[in-house]
């Protein structure tokens, strides 16, 4: 029952899990562009039908792999072995990512559908939060195929004492620290040139996911 109840979990992680960045991509890709080239009106009546129906699936969609998320990471801490780094992380950019739709895009965009005094302002901050969560998503994404598929069981937080006192522990921190930074950009920075180029960041979220990587397989 256990068994079977984690791979239900798991299914409806994925499902609500591609329904949220399958979302995220819209926005980034498809949306922002066609709204910096849209009429008034067009943009107008994008703002509000398009938008709020599209980030009412995209919220809890993000909610529900988070809760979905959670109930994952306790079934994996139970099985010895098979907690490791690539989650840790993974789990770590997974859970900001959840932080700055509830925290920042949602309220921020909420202000730019009711086109308040200050919607620039909060369109800026909600579309770094969004540039952000891209970015992160990429690594993110690899962690969890990591994780499930090439598992070494080399977390030090779960399992210093079965490999040694320090094993991985240069990836586990080196790797946070380089997530915290760029989400206190996402909260503290602006919208510079390079967070508006689409393919500036998605480029730097594949060299993201690839010095991710290195760094988890060689420390």
């Amino acid at each position: 029952m256990y068994e079977f109840l984690s791979q239900i979990d798991r299914f409806l992680h994925v499902l609500f899990g591609i329904t949220w960045i399958g979302l995220l991509y819209y926005f980034n890709f498809v949306g922002s562009g066609y709204l910096k080239e849209a009429s008034p009106e067009g943009k107008k009546d994008a703002l509000q039908k398009l938008v709020p129906n599209a980030l009412w699936y995209f919220r809890w969609a993000a909610l529900f792999t988070f809760i979905t998320g959670l109930y994952l990471l306790y079934y994996v801490s139970e099985i010895p072995g098979a907690y490791n780094v690539g989650i840790s992380l993974g789990a770590t950019m997974a859970t900001i990512m959840f932080l700055n739709v509830w925290l920042i895009i949602w309220p921020n965009q909420k202000k730019v559908i009711a086109g308040t005094a200050d919607a620039a302002e909060a369109g800026a901050k909600a579309a770094l939060a969004s540039r952000t969560n891209t970015l992160f998503s990429f690594p993110m994404l690899y962690f969890m195929i990591y994780s499930a598929h090439i598992n070494y069981g080399n977390d030090p937080l779960i399992l210093a004492g079965d490999f040694g006192p320090g094993w991985s522990s240069y990836s586990l921190w080196v790797g946070t620290l380089v997530i915290l930074l760029i989400e206190l950009n996402a909260i503290f920075g602006k919208m510079r040139k390079w967070f508006e180029s689409v393919k500036a960041v998605i480029h730097s979220g594949i060299l993201l996911t690839v010095l991710f990587g290195a760094l988890v397989y060689y420390f």
